[in-house]
């Protein structure tokens, strides 16, 4: 169990910490000079086999609020420290504050140095720190009236504590691993050492971890667990990472030390923003805002979603758009400050950390973010599928909300989505996208009853409510999974839909195909297969052209006709010339002497395939795309 203590300077915190660990949190000399902590103090005590409860002695100094901001994050209770002979003061307010903007677990109100003041004074404190806690998550905590001088009230409070360490839920290990650094220093004959909290997943000696946001690679040589020296450390624990693959001087506060696939560094949050009751200032939109998330401190600019102020004791959506990238998830809690870091403003929870830059203050884009603001995953995917009509990125959802592979595959699991071409689709959404499918086919073959099928991308233009083209594909897939589509060459037509050809041209066809087939990656032109067969060429590209529109030929050019065979042919031949290649990337020329069609010839095939998907233009090259690469 980790515990923070929290509370004005001077008030006997750190004391309180040694009366119950026996171990001294103030390790800096500059703190012993100046008997106040200024960073944070750990503490472990033992308590009985398999069980350590970790104390996180912050700072209450006014100037170093920022360091108690990330000693508070990743913990299990918190205990609020009032000193008898001073009473509720400045910092012990904003401490209190912040510890319930960031939803801490309300452990305890510790009154100290109790042996100072006489009964009459601890009662009228007692009722003073009852007022400043009403309507907090503090207001119904229980009250320890301790001295650490005297030890009174030590015994009991040792007992509470331990009781609650034993009561403590703690849910199965989950999500990939994430350690907010709260320090970073070098040990002789050890090297780089980082500490933190892990707020999610587990880690082991000799994995290889990012430091995010910076992207280097750094593997675990050694570490500490609850101030043990252990094999593996898990979420929820304090942990010492002794790191090899970076120097010190890449490390800074506010870094994470995480999975690899969970790098995913971010500078724009949607969040739900609450500014505590009282008589501080509103929030206004575009303000200029410090925020805390994890360890980190980063400027920023706050937009309100709805509305340009929100008053003390509202709530609303917001994004964050900071100076310099974080990584953050769905579900972190985070603490908003004043421009100048002297007044705590607001706190929230991170909702989507890969917000929009555009459309962020739409109807559909506060439908879902309603929708992705619950307390569980599971929760947040099933409304977002009902909300997302045009289909819902899963992974994207996996990685805000920091799933492993596993758990991702559970979630869309047990929601009883569909997934194509990356998009999740609920039950309702997916058969109302078959619907549109069948309905908008059904209307082409109307329209051209003398065509094999629609191009896919035709056929979403005709649609009254457009459509997204990575939509369109993924509901065009779908139909075709369930048999209700086939795929014609490019082309898609409803399972049922047969075209036949006339009779007339089914005679001139037969003459055509076996000159086309001869004619191997360079058939005849239309002009010469007109003088071969002795018919005018009108006569002759007409026919052609109800040909290809059966996908008995790809119409390559006006002139140019080509079986299907010769294209697979072709196509071969493009993905054997890319391959010779370092990069992938081939020429017209390259492409014309690997054939021998000519140039001419080969840009025409080459433009063919840059309008059919088969191949991407890049400057004076090309590379293959798509079903031509697989």
């Amino acid at each position: 169990m980790i515990v923070a203590t929290a509370g004005h300077i001077d008030h006997g915190k750190t004391a309180l910490v040694q009366a119950l660990t026996g171990v001294d949190a103030d390790r800096l000399p500059e703190e012993k000079k100046r008997g106040m902590t200024i960073d944070l103090g750990f503490a472990y005590w033992p308590v009985e086999e398999g069980l350590t409860i970790g104390f996180v002695d912050v700072p209450g100094h006014e100037k170093f609020v920022r360091t108690m901001l990330a000693g508070v994050s990743g913990i299990d209770l918190a205990l609020l420290v009032v000193a008898a002979d001073d009473g509720p003061m400045p910092q012990t307010l904003e401490h209190l504050a912040i510890l319930d903007l960031m939803q801490v677990p309300a452990g305890a109100i510790i009154i100290t140095k109790a042996d100072r003041v006489t009964p009459e004074r601890l009662a009228e404190v007692q009722d003073e720190v009852a007022n400043a806690v009403a309507g907090t998550s503090f207001e119904d905590a229980p009250v320890h009236v301790t001295s650490a001088y005297t030890g009174d009230g030590i015994a009991a409070l040792k007992d509470w504590l331990l009781g609650e360490a034993r009561g403590l839920e703690r849910p199965a290990v989950s999500g990939r691993f994430r350690l907010a650094v709260d320090r970073a220093f070098t040990l002789r004959g050890a090297g780089l050492v980082v500490t933190g909290t892990a707020v999610s997943g587990q880690v082991q000696v000799g994995d290889r971890l990012l430091l995010s946001p910076l992207g280097r690679e750094v593997r675990v040589r050694s570490l500490h667990a609850q101030n043990t020296e252990s094999q593996q450390g898990q979420e929820r624990q304090r942990l010492a990472l002794n790191l090899v693959g970076v120097d010190k001087d890449l490390v800074r506060r506010g870094d994470w030390i995480l999975a690899p696939e969970a790098h995913a560094p971010t500078d724009r949050l949607d969040v739900r923003v609450r500014v505590p009751a009282g008589d501080g200032p509103a929030l206004t939109d575009r303000q200029p805002v410090h925020v805390h998330l994890g360890a980190a401190d980063v400027t920023g600019r706050l937009a309100l979603l709805e509305g340009r102020r929100l008053e003390p004791g509202e709530s609303g959506w917001g994004q964050l758009v900071l100076d310099h990238q974080v990584g953050a998830m769905a579900g972190d809690r985070f603490v908003l400050r004043d421009q100048s870091a002297r007044l705590t403003l607001a706190g929230g929870r991170v909702v989507d950390p890969f917000a929009p830059s555009r459309g962020r203050r739409w109807p559909e884009r506060l439908a879902m973010l309603a929708a992705l603001d619950q307390p569980t995953a599971q929760q947040a995917f099933v409304g977002a599928l009902a909300t997302a009509l045009n289909g819902f990125d899963a992974a994207r959802f996996a990685l805000a909300w920091n799933l492993t592979e596993a758990e991702a595959a559970a979630l869309v699991g047990e929601s009883s989505s569909r997934t194509a071409h990356g998009l999740s689709f609920n039950a309702e959404q997916s058969q109302r996208w078959a619907a549109q499918v069948e309905e908008a086919l059904a209307r082409w073959h109307t329209d051209h009853a003398d065509r094999a099928g629609a191009p896919p991308e035709s056929l979403r233009r005709t649609l009254a409510n457009s459509a997204p083209r990575a939509t369109w594909a993924a509901a065009l897939a779908m139909a075709l999974a369930d048999g209700v589509v086939r795929q014609v060459g490019p082309m898609v037509a409803l399972a049922g839909h047969e075209v036949v050809m006339l009779h007339a041209d089914q005679l001139l066809w037969e003459d055509i195909e076996p000159l086309l087939l001869e004619g191997g990656l360079r058939p005849p032109r239309v002009r010469e297969l007109a003088q071969v067969l002795n018919e005018e060429p009108e006569r002759i590209e007409a026919v052609l052209r109800r040909a290809a529109n059966l996908v008995l030929v790809a119409a390559v050019a006006k002139n140019r006709f080509f079986p299907p065979s010769t294209i697979e042919g072709l196509i071969a031949k493009a993905r054997e010339v890319a391959g010779n290649q370092p990069d992938g990337h081939f020429t017209a020329q390259q492409f014309k002497d690997a054939t021998g069609i000519g140039r001419n010839v080969a840009i025409e095939v080459l433009e063919y395939f840059d309008q059919a998907g088969i191949t991407k233009r890049m400057g004076e090259a090309r590379v293959l795309i798509g079903a031509a690469v697989t």
